[in-house]
């Protein structure tokens, strides 16, 4: 074995130094040349990146914003990033670079610099950019990012791709958030689209934001809002007389869920292809309104796929109230295949097998659909209705939750449960 003295005694030799290191370090020495003057050069990490052009190389997102320590915390909060390392933070306490995990990919980011020419977004104007991320949970994600403060542009939405949303964040980027779509979605019967019809929709709009916690995106005309970040596609639309909830059912074939609605008295208009599917307008042999459709890549089938409430503000449960509920059943069961058992109440029937869950109580002088809605806190939500002009009984405990009946200050009326 050569003795280590004798070689240390020897004149060193200059080698190659190791590719990847070498590309690494070159990679960050280039960024450190770019800081600001102040900038500690040992405070940069060196990270397990491969060099440029080898196969290993990848492309990250580098935000510049308005704020960056309020970015990262928000990060954090809405989309799970975890910090890596430690941030640089320049003499004036601006992030000059830190990085991000989210969901394994890597985001880079600072405080904007006009100086050398790098500055955030500004608001109002349109995205030059949209970072894709991808999640297990849309929904999930949403929900988070919505109640921390981003706008919703587009609500999330199954697609033969896979279900996406888009949002913006408060620093004024643009996210594309997608995922796996919710399972098989509806099946046949089973209703895959509500919208809570109100007399001002501005209105209802901050209400249900300060009661349910909704966050919105723009719905198809200026009467129209999306709910973003729920289980099943909910809409509101204004300026109509009768507050109610209007519902839209999937059916396997529409054309011959049509050829039903007129055989059983009721009227069907001519389908029309929507981006969600084949969409025929209806009303029952009460007068009351409803839609069809049919989803583009058809109807699930087996157990339900569509919890009932399973998020703060998902829609729970819905009573449909009707003046002769024997006709009731006799239209549904014959347009949507609708079997019912016997309900708790006088007149009262219980859809079955159907998500969300439906009831249908018969004997009311006017129709209307009156939705149920999941809270974490009863309790903390009833006094919130009072808080912003709604009234609200006194919550009761039943076998399958807490609820409380609520009006809204429109006179729409609606439960709150938790389940």
């Amino acid at each position: 074995m050569p003795d280590p003295f004798e070689h240390m005694g020897l004149p060193a030799t200059p080698v190659d130094p190791d590719p990847v290191f070498a590309g690494r370090l070159r990679d960050r020495l280039a960024h450190a040349i770019d800081q600001p003057k102040g900038t500690a050069v040992p405070d940069l990490e060196l990270q397990d990146r491969a060099a440029p052009g080898t196969t290993g190389a990848t492309i990250n997102p580098y935000l510049a914003v308005a704020g960056g320590e309020s970015a990262l915390e928000w990060y954090a909060e809405a989309l799970g990033a975890r910090l890596i390392g430690s941030p640089i933070v320049m003499p004036d306490g601006r992030i000059g670079h830190a990085e991000l995990d989210i969901a394994g990919a890597t985001l880079m980011l600072a405080d904007e610099n006009p100086a050398i020419g790098v500055e955030a977004p500004v608001p109002g104007r349109g995205a030059q950019v949209t970072i894709a991320l991808s999640v297990a949970d849309v929904d999930a994600t949403l929900g988070r990012a919505v109640s921390a403060g981003a706008d919703l542009e587009r609500p999330a939405a199954d697609y033969p791709y896979g279900r996406n949303a888009v949002l913006r964040d408060p620093f004024g980027h643009r996210w594309l958030i997608s995922g796996p779509s919710l399972a098989l979605g509806p099946r046949h019967g089973d209703i895959g689209y509500v919208s809570l019809w109100v007399p001002d929709v501005g209105k209802a709009a901050t209400f249900f934001s300060d009661v349910l916690g909704w966050r919105y995106g723009p719905g198809s005309g200026p009467q129209g809002r999306q709910v973003g970040g729920l289980r099943l596609h909910h809409g509101m639309w204004g300026g109509v007389a009768h507050n109610t909830l209007f519902c839209c059912f999937a059916v396997d074939a529409v054309d011959e869920a049509v050829a039903r609605v007129r055989d059983a008295g009721g009227t069907a208009e001519e389908p029309e292809l929507e981006p969600y599917g084949l969409v025929s307008g209806c009303t029952d042999d009460q007068g009351v309104a409803f839609a069809v459709f049919e989803p583009p890549g058809g109807v699930a089938h087996g157990e339900p796929t569509l919890p009932n409430g399973a998020l703060q503000g998902d829609l729970a449960y819905v009573t449909m109230e009707v003046s002769d509920s024997d006709r009731a059943r006799e239209f549904y069961g014959s347009v949507l295949g609708w079997s019912f058992t016997p309900g708790r109440v006088e007149d009262g029937w219980q859809v079955a097998g159907v998500a969300p869950m439906v009831g249908i109580s018969g004997g009311h002088d006017v129709a209307t659909t009156v939705p149920m809605y999941r809270v974490d806190d009863v309790y903390e939500a009833v006094a919130t209705v009072r808080d912003v002009g709604g009234s609200a009984n006194d919550p009761e405990e039943y076998p399958y939750g807490i609820t409380a009946l609520c009006t809204d200050d429109q006179g729409t009326r609606f439960y709150l449960g938790q389940l």
